[in-house]
């Protein structure tokens, strides 16, 4: 996949950049080119560094999602940031696109999956039926309309594998492209319209509020709803 990297925030502990739907941030099985790997290049050339670049991926979103991620550049910075993860001291906002609408228009969503690994897909419940289960919860809100078309606001509380896709599938509202969770509309290259809109935290070295935001992908479909772009 070629495209031009879009860095949205860096200093001299974390990089966060854009991530294009359908690229994985960390190489897998597939050996396909990974986001960590062009975000090194793009450091080693940008402070002409020598060896190795020390690069930590704290957090993933799903190869078929765009949007908002960040990196660590030291090995303090990551430990710090994983922690802010894992105590969810982060607060992550996802966009989704529906063909259906929410009902209601703004609630939380509270869950408990569990992974199909030979499917790679998740299924959930409304109570804890087993103790691998993990409870998911999220909160979204509907942004906007137009035709049939909505957009909703996400924001998930816990990080679990495919959560948020699962969640709004569970109440009958698919994301458009998904058709692993029951979307009927086929998307090129299996790319789906959720977009890690923005991530906002504490600085795990200076200590300062952090906020770092990102443009969905240059498609019709979300400059249909153009009017939130520019928030």
């Amino acid at each position: 996949m070629k495209f031009k990297l879009e860095v949205l925030y860096e200093d001299n502990h974390l990089i966060a950049v854009n991530k294009p739907a359908g690229m994985l941030v960390h190489a897998d099985e597939t050996g396909d080119v990974s986001l960590d790997r062009h975000v090194k290049k793009y450091i080693k050339k940008k402070y002409d560094k020598p060896g190795d670049v020390f690069l930590g991926v704290i957090h993933r979103i799903d190869r078929p999602v765009s949007g908002t991620i960040v990196f660590a550049r030291t090995s303090k910075a990551l430990t710090r940031m994983t922690q802010l993860f894992s105590k969810r001291e982060v607060e992550k906002r996802y966009w989704a696109v529906t063909y259906q609408r929410p009902d209601p228009n703004e609630a939380t969503l509270i869950h408990y999956l569990t992974k199909d690994k030979a499917k790679n897909r998740v299924n959930l419940s409304n109570r804890q039926r087993s103790k691998d289960a993990k409870k998911c919860e999220l909160r979204y809100e509907l942004l906007s309309e137009v035709g049939d078309h909505y957009l909703i606001d996400v924001f998930p509380k816990t990080g679990r594998p495919h959560q948020i896709r699962a969640q709004l599938a569970k109440i009958g509202c698919s994301i458009r492209g998904d058709k692993k969770y029951g979307s009927t509309y086929n998307q090129r290259n299996g790319m789906i319209h959720l977009h890690s809109r923005s991530l906002s935290f504490m600085h795990p070295v200076k200590k300062e509020p952090v906020f770092i935001q990102s443009k969905p992908p240059r498609e019709q479909i979300w400059y249909m709803f153009d009017h939130f772009l520019n928030e």
